[in-house]
């Protein structure tokens, strides 16, 4: 492990007082895209620390999907030539047990020739000894290259399939992402252990069941060969099968060097990674995502990051377990084993010297015993790994499988519109008897809802919560398609039209908004994508939703982070409790080093963050070079956070900003802004209870004006 110095220039140290840039008191470690700091403990000294045929049915029937993932590894720069060093490594692996055991018959030999004729051949006693330390040394350093070879093999096809993965869940509508079975088949595709991929579990399963099968046969050869001339040999045999064969044994150094460490990553690119990755996989972005067509443009950052980073990207406790193995190998590992077999090497030395007093059969059952112990129960893991490997294909068929899930919101065919110029007067929405069920509820959302909004009219649908209002919205969008009735978009069925072309006329402001896992500045630009890099229209949309001042105030600005997706990392000792020597564990001296936020997230108030969310749908309806390619503004209770003077100021700037574009308003308070409406539509009970003008449902005194009243007494 080699611990870097922490840069700055160096200040005068006081006894007592903390210096972060004092590499004495913290160790700065580089893993990946990952610092460390440990705090030195300078004043302690170092403690030592289903059936047979199903399960190939279910193998044959994967089969297909494991071999295109083969293609897709061997397609990787440099897999190719990583995994072929693998296999290599795997077999010589596994053909060192049977070397060695072709030497201990070799000492069987000695012991025989001993006996008969009470001579010693030197040479070949030495030849066999020399020949067993061989074995060891070899098997030790066969298992360090494997180790290190596994690292970024691994590394680089976890990457390949994040990739994968990411393109197929973005690309997912919200009544198929929120489907139970796709959530659990996307689970199981980002799932594998220890930080590995699917594709990699996979490809180490199948390896390790054909090495296995090396490993005894090749083993099960030699000791047929070395006791086929023994009297006893066979019956020996067939007396010690019930003890293992081969012993595993790894030893790794711990990365941590201390009881007080933390771990943070500066990498941006790894940052917006994670960002993009919560983005894509928690449901509550979702809507946005579709309803924004922001699925190619996010699947697109994210391969790039991804290439920028490269290898160095991994979970922290990933990359630091393979960080350990870089101190794996020493002098004394690589001793460790040969020193097992000086047990052995006496005994023979013992028999040498006194052959007539330890008979040969015994001899031959020692042999036996060292070499088919754990006969038995390597045979029974090749078994049980025989039925997992059935399950790990099934695992590679989901992987693949992802990318075919059928979306449940059916993509339309024509282009819309026919004339882009056309969005500039607006859009014309129409319900015909519109009805709508969500997914697994058992009450209408809507029941029976027709309604005609004209290109280029201000609409505002209010009622009390849960009359229907929000899914309105949703329906327009196609974020659901309608249970019964027809939606018609410039008198076309809407679901004629191509998803993307329609969401890209529509600017979105759900009531249950989200906030996405980047900065500030990204979270507004994806209201936009194809503005996404224009810092000035950024910081333009920010001021139209009344969110640059608060902006400005923060650290970071526009770069800080709602939300910051990749945590610090921090040892297990709770902070303020004492370790072992009653030292009180403190974490201000790493934390303070490596720069560490006491918290992750922003600390926004409900209002600035609904005003984040405003300036998102304000990006949306900015032009380009071009021209805005926005007909239609959608806002579901737009100013349910905001105090009134900022209510005030929102609604000015959305009607400066509308033109003569379709908006349309959902809210439950009537206003000033429903004096102004075109079209109002009153919802109660999941249908549209009364329909006009702000002056027309006053004359009416119906449901409308009675609720209009009753809120107005308030002011008056």
């Amino acid at each position: 492990m080699i611990a870097t110095r922490i840069r700055g220039r160096r200040t005068k140290r006081r006894p007592g007082t903390f210096d972060p840039n004092d590499a004495h008191r913290v160790k700065h470690t580089r893993i990946g895209v990952w610092d460390l700091y440990q705090e030195h403990q300078t004043d302690l000294p170092p403690i030592p620390g289903s059936s047979r045929l199903e399960t190939y049915a279910q193998i044959i029937q994967s089969m297909p999907y494991v071999i295109r993932m083969l293609k897709d590894i061997l397609s990787i720069r440099r897999c190719w030539v990583l995994l072929s060093a693998f296999l290599v490594v795997e077999v010589l692996n596994s053909l060192v047990p049977a070397v060695s055991l072709w030497y201990s018959g070799q000492l069987l030999r000695l012991v025989e020739t001993a006996i008969e004729t009470r001579t010693v051949d030197t040479t070949v006693l030495i030849h066999v000894a020399a020949g067993r330390i061989a074995c060891t040394i070899a098997s030790r350093i066969l298992q360090y290259a494997k180790s290190r070879i596994t690292f970024p093999l691994n590394m680089s096809i976890k990457q390949f399939y994040a990739g994968h993965i990411f393109r197929s869940m973005a690309r997912l509508d919200v009544p198929t992402f929120e489907d139970s079975i796709t959530q659990r088949q996307l689970q199981s595709a980002w799932t594998a252990p220890w930080g590995s991929s699917v594709a990699w579990a996979t490809v180490q399963m199948a390896t390790g069941i054909v090495m296995t099968v090396i490993r005894l046969v090749s083993q099960l050869s030699v000791l047929f060969a070395v006791l086929r001339e023994q009297q006893d040999g066979p019956l020996l045999a067939v007396l010690s099968f019930s003890q293992s064969l081969f012993t595993w044994y790894s030893a790794r150094k711990s990365v941590f060097d201390s009881l007080v460490w933390a771990a943070t990553t500066t990498n941006e690119d790894y940052i917006r990674m994670q960002g993009l990755k919560h983005l894509v996989n928690d449901p509550p972005h979702r809507k946005e995502l579709v309803a924004g067509n922001l699925d190619e443009y996010v699947t697109t950052q994210f391969c790039e990051a991804s290439q920028r980073v490269g290898d160095d990207a991994g979970d922290f406790h990933e990359l630091s377990r393979a960080h350990s193995i870089k101190d794996s190998l020493s002098i004394a590992s690589i001793l460790r084993e040969p020193l097992r077999e000086l047990p052995q090497i006496v005994f023979t030395l013992r028999a040498v010297q006194k052959p007539m007093t330890i008979p040969l059969s015994l001899a031959s059952l020692t042999l036996i015993n060292q070499t088919a112990t754990s006969f038995s129960s390597t045979l029974f893991a090749l078994f049980g790994e025989s039925f997992s490997l059935g399950e790990q294909f099934a695992e590679v068929r989901k992987l693949y499988e992802i990318e075919n899930v059928p979306n449940k919101v059916v993509d339309g065919k024509e282009p819309f519109p026919e004339n882009q110029q056309s969005l500039r007067s607006g859009i014309s929405v129409e319900f015909k008897n519109v009805s709508f069920q969500y997914p697994g509820a058992e009450k209408y959302a809507l029941q029976n809802v027709s309604f005609k909004i004209e290109a280029g009219q201000l609409c505002v649908i209010v009622g009390g919560n849960g009359s229907g209002k929000s899914t309105i919205l949703k329906l327009i969008s196609r974020i659901y398609d309608p249970t019964e009735g027809t939606i018609l978009i410039d008198n076309r069925d809407i679901k004629t039209l191509k998803l993307a072309d329609l969401r890209s006329t529509l600017s979105i402001l759900f009531q249950d908004y989200t906030h996405f896992p980047l900065s500030i500045s990204e979270n507004i630009a994806l209201g936009n994508p194809a503005l996404a890099h224009d810092a000035d229209k950024v910081r333009e949309a920010a001021r139209l939703g009344g969110a640059d001042a608060f902006i400005d105030k923060l650290p970071e600005g526009f770069d800080t982070y709602l939300d910051r997706p990749v945590r610090d990392y921090y040892s297990d000792l709770p902070e303020g409790t004492k370790t072992l020597f009653g030292r009180t564990v403190n974490y201000s001296h790493v934390r303070g080093a490596g720069g560490l936020s006491g918290s992750e997230a922003s600390g926004l108030s409900g209002g600035q963050m609904q005003r984040l969310a405003v300036s998102r749908t304000f990006m949306r309806s900015l032009s380009s070079e071009t021209e805005s390619s926005v007909g239609m503004l959608l806002f579901d209770e737009p100013s349910a956070s905001l105090d009134p003077t900022a209510e005030h100021d929102l609604f000015e700037r959305l009607r400066k900003l509308r033109g003569s574009k379709t908006m349309i308003f959902s809210s439950h308070r009537f206003g000033n802004l429903t004096r102004h409406a075109d079209l109002i539509l009153y919802m109660d009970d999941s249908a549209v209870q009364e329909e006009g003008t702000h002056d027309d449902l006053l004359k009416r005194g119906g449901e409308y004006a009675r609720i209009w009243n009753l809120q107005a007494k308030a002011f008056i």
